[in-house]
């Protein structure tokens, strides 16, 4: 699943005079994935169904 857009992560990282690796996005991609999934679990943990800002 796709949770970000490779040319505005690019764009992010030429404005710190960086380039970006080809594999960079996909593993943000996955550390994405990984952060939603610990939030949801939180919000589950505390008898929610409603992710918030503070479950991250």
């Amino acid at each position: 699943m796709a949770h970000v857009v490779v040319s505005q992560v690019k764009e992010t990282v030429k404005k710190h005079e960086m380039n970006c690796g080809g594999d960079f996005c996909e593993a943000l991609d996955k550390k994405i994935e990984q952060m939603i999934a610990d939030s949801v679990a939180r919000a589950k943990s505390n008898d929610r169904k409603t992710v918030r800002s503070g479950d991250v």
